[in-house]
């Protein structure tokens, strides 16, 4: 059974962080060309970030650059992503999202508010 599950969401102030973290299984991740997404409410998904086989971000939204940092730990066959400097146009569900294989997890609802 492959499956990717999301976690690390919820809700923060603007300004604060999260860190997402996606694990899999059924499928090692560690050279695989891997995307976080989301989606807001009445909006399309849009990528957020990208890292290639060679664990390389070769991606970032224009809107999150300086602000997030995605990674990989390929000991542990995770993704992460870290979300500093957190605004409320931030809002969505993440989701880490398996490129080769069209394969995402349920997603992680991120709410920044005051």
């Amino acid at each position: 059974d492959v499956r990717l599950v999301e976690s690390g969401g919820g809700m923060v102030q603007p300004g604060g962080s999260l860190r997402l973290s996606c694990t899999a299984s059924g499928v090692t991740i560690s050279s695989c060309l891997m995307s976080w997404v989301r989606k807001a409410p009445g909006k399309g998904p849009e990528r957020v970030s990208r890292i290639n086989s060679n664990g390389d971000v070769v991606y970032y939204l224009d809107s999150v650059k300086g602000r997030f940092t995605m990674s990989r730990d390929n000991a542990k066959n995770a993704l992460y992503l870290q979300m500093d400097s957190l605004r409320p146009e931030d809002t969505a569900l993440y989701y880490c999202s398996h490129e080769a294989l069209s394969l995402s997890g349920q997603g992680t609802q991120v709410t920044v508010s005051s």
